[in-house]
């Protein structure tokens, strides 16, 4: 049996914080007390914060592991540990990894390695390689032509356990206005603005051709194979209700305070981005997550694309907003997501729950990561 003491902490549980120490035994929460421990073998946590360890569900950070930069490509498994330490020196102990089934460039590296990405997750996962427990998050955007075939290549994987249903093109939902999805584009893939007219157009063609069709079949597959299912950026309450209809439980990204009202009122759990948070804005010129946040219509938080945002993003809803007590900011990105993906042993500091802990010290700068545990092991 192995043992872990960890004392002289303030230990964020669910709905209060409380001083104490938390037992850990093989891998389990075993206690949690009001009173320090004296024994020699117990570690001084010295009044930093324990809280559960970050459960992230929507991070496409492999991605840029798997190309640094234009047109380098990195060998699978390295770009996999790198993305792994980079998670796990965040707080993250439990990640799901968000996949692309479909892009708008074929010659991209969410369609020419995506093979490679999951099966270097898989071998990571087999031989006990990585920090974090890895899981597969499938981004299905419906207008891709090739999108059943791909699907179906993948769903029946033993580590999807999430699949989110996306429509990029242009005019609607994360990109209304036309002109931001030109501007974004262009200057992500460098094209020319004969070859942007050209982009656009063919991603209309391919939105009236297939984006009904692959929408059902794709809640359809997931359904019947029990996976949760997600929306991705809605824009209107119309969209809301078709995704209730469908089944999500979580709405990803909505663009409008209306949208996200609706979603919470529905009953789906609001995901925003950290780097929202952080930056004080979105990237596409949509809602902001913290005036969402204030509207009491938040309820999960997720890296996105920069990993140590998640607990950034948390701290800054602690201290910028008076009704949100540090708790509450905690629970956004460790017991609400796990509830939402069904993850019921993780996310919250209670008896028999899994030891995924993190150790923080609040500075006035930046919350400051000394200590993360998965299962009880130390991990960084």
């Amino acid at each position: 049996m192995t043992e872990t003491i960890l004392t002289n902490a303030n230990i964020v549980l669910a709905e209060e914080i409380v001083a104490g120490t938390i037992q850990v035994k093989d891998g389990r929460i075993a206690d949690v007390a009001t009173r320090s421990s004296t024994l020699p073998r117990a570690e001084d946590m010295g009044g930093d914060y324990l809280m559960p360890g970050l459960v992230e569900l929507h991070t496409d950070n492999l991605e840029k592991h798997m190309a640094p930069r234009p047109k380098t490509d990195w060998p699978a498994t390295a770009a996999l540990l790198a993305h792994d330490g980079q998670l796990a020196a965040a707080g993250i102990t439990t990640v799901f990894d968000a996949l692309s089934l479909g892009a708008l460039l074929e010659e991209g590296v969410r369609i020419r390695r995506l093979k490679e990405m999951i099966e270097a997750i898989a071998e990571a996962r087999d031989h006990d390689l990585t920090r974090a427990e890895h899981l597969l998050h499938l981004r299905c955007e419906i207008s891709y032509p090739g999108l059943p075939k791909i699907v179906e290549e993948m769903i029946d994987n033993p580590m999807v356990k999430l699949v989110s249903v996306m429509d990029h093109t242009p005019g609607q939902r994360q990109f209304v206005r036309e002109e931001t999805y030109r501007v974004y584009y262009q200057g992500k893939h460098g094209l020319s603005d004969a070859e942007m007219d050209a982009f656009i157009h063919d991603r209309k063609a391919d939105q009236e051709a297939y984006s009904a069709k692959h929408r059902r079949y794709i809640v359809t597959r997931a359904r019947e194979l029990g996976l949760g299912l997600a929306s991705h950026d809605d824009a209107t309450p119309a969209h809301v209700q078709e995704a209730i209809a469908d089944g999500m439980t979580i709405a990803e990204f909505p663009t409008t305070v209306a949208a996200a009202q609706a979603s919470h009122d529905g009953g789906l759990k609001v995901l925003m981005g950290g780097p929202n948070l952080v930056r004080g804005g979105s990237h596409s010129g949509n809602v902001s997550a913290i005036e969402l946040a204030k509207h009491g219509v938040l309820d999960i938080v997720s890296s996105d694309y920069v990993p140590n945002s998640l607990l950034h993003a948390a701290f800054l809803l602690f201290d910028d907003l008076d009704d949100w007590d540090l708790p509450r900011a905690v629970r956004a990105v460790t017991k609400s997501p796990a509830e939402a993906a069904g993850l019921d042993d993780r996310g919250e500091i209670a008896l028999g729950r899994r030891a995924d802990l993190l150790r923080v010290r609040h500075t006035p700068h930046h919350p400051l990561i000394k200590g993360v545990w998965r299962e009880g092991q130390r991990i960084a």
